[in-house]
């Protein structure tokens, strides 16, 4: 007989009832350390005070209103964006999947408000946009396109990294190129800063338009508050999600003016997107996060993590090959399996998360303390011991 619950995931026998910091206490009282934050979401911890206060204070007030009116927590949240970004608009969303739909869309519009027939987007091999239908064709993955199509057409999928490809395959019929400047899904893959400068270059040389996936990678996760301004480029658009509402469902399409002229009313919509509970969550996050302060912090635990996850793979050179990442975006290449780390894990009290390339992702939250970093590593030296 079928689950009640669809069964699309492979789930952990541990169901957690409680959050506290880098802590998620499971139902049976342990306490685990979570280096998976929800998968990059809960860049503040579980059940951070501040993100607490502005929920609650919120709920008290109004939960839901339509986009037939104004929302003014929505608008503080589209200001604090704006200030602290490229754009010059942004558009809020539920998920990191609408997030990416919408960029599509306003691609494609774009280039037909020009009377232009270019709706070709150019991505690469190990991506992830999401799980709709127009996210996976994106993606080319066949794992993540098998049986569900047809796709939506207009995506080309180049191999990772490979400018030369990239170089071949764009032209003045190009309508955008599609990238996360630091790929999580696909193995902790970050692209160096000259060649996310190239690939900005090759977009202007062509009049595509540069289509940024930060949805992962963003929100301080890099130790900026987004990871391609170390490149010292902007894209044209923009998709955000996951840490922007510290556990609350949140995302969020930024644009420069030019690239979103076509989404007049009408043209794009949600229910549920923008409403007072999201907004007043990640208003807090981004003025918590989006600080020099905050990020230098970021900047230094993540080398002092780092130093200790070197030394690491240096004792279980049979278990890790090496690190990689940025910030607190971190992977640890396996030499076995990394679900079998992430199993060895759980019986450490340690949440971590695989990624394809046989990598483990550790995703802490942004405030992670430095004894938290200590006591991670002890997690994980002796997960690996009982590997070897």
């Amino acid at each position: 007989m079928i689950s009640h619950v669809l069964p699309t995931y492979n789930r952990a026998p541990i169901a957690f009832e409680k959050g506290e910091g880098a802590w998620a206490i499971a139902t049976d009282g342990s306490r685990y350390l979570d280096l998976g934050s929800g998968i990059a979401v809960n860049v503040l911890g579980h059940a951070n005070p501040d993100l607490v206060a502005a929920l609650t204070e919120q709920a008290g007030k109004i939960w839901h209103v339509s986009n037939l009116y104004q929302i003014p927590q929505q608008e503080r949240l589209a200001d604090l964006l704006v200030e602290h970004t490229f754009a010059d608009t942004a558009f809020i969303t539920n998920s990191g999947t609408e997030a990416a739909e919408l960029a599509i869309k306003m691609v494609r519009k774009y280039w037909h408000d020009q009377g232009q027939d270019r709706i070709e987007i150019l991505t690469f091999e190990g991506a992830f946009h999401g799980r709709s239908t127009g996210a996976i064709a994106a993606s080319g993955t066949e794992k993540m396109v098998k049986g569900f199509g047809p796709l939506m057409p207009g995506f080309r999928t180049l191999p990772w990294g490979d400018l030369d490809a990239l170089r071949s395959a764009i032209s003045d019929k190009t309508a955008a190129v599609m990238l996360e400047p630091v790929q999580g899904e696909g193995g902790i893959r970050p692209l160096p800063d000259a060649d996310l400068r190239e690939i900005r270059a090759l977009c202007d040389r062509h009049g595509a338009l540069l289509v940024l996936d930060e949805v992962q990678c963003g929100m301080g996760r890099t130790g900026r508050l987004f990871a391609h301004e170390y490149a010292g480029i902007a894209p044209d658009i923009m998709m955000v999600a996951k840490g922007i509402g510290g556990g609350f469902p949140l995302g969020a399409v930024l644009a420069r003016e030019k690239a979103a002229a076509g989404m007049v009313a009408g043209t794009h919509g949600s229910t549920y997107g923008g409403n007072p509970l999201a907004c007043s969550v990640g208003a807090r996050v981004m003025e918590i996060v989006a600080t020099d302060a905050f990020l230098a912090e970021v900047n230094r635990k993540a080398a002092l993590f780092r130093q200790r996850l070197e030394g690491l793979v240096a004792a279980h050179p049979d278990v890790f090959e090496g690190v990689r990442g940025q910030g607190l975006m971190l992977g640890l290449k396996c030499r076995i399996a990394p679900t079998d780390v992430v199993k060895a894990g759980y019986a450490q009290h340690l949440l971590t998360v695989p990624a394809a390339d046989n990598t483990l992702r550790l995703l802490p939250p942004l405030n992670i303390t430095d004894e938290e970093i200590a006591e991670a590593v002890a997690r994980l030296d002796r997960a690996a011991a009982s590997l070897g």
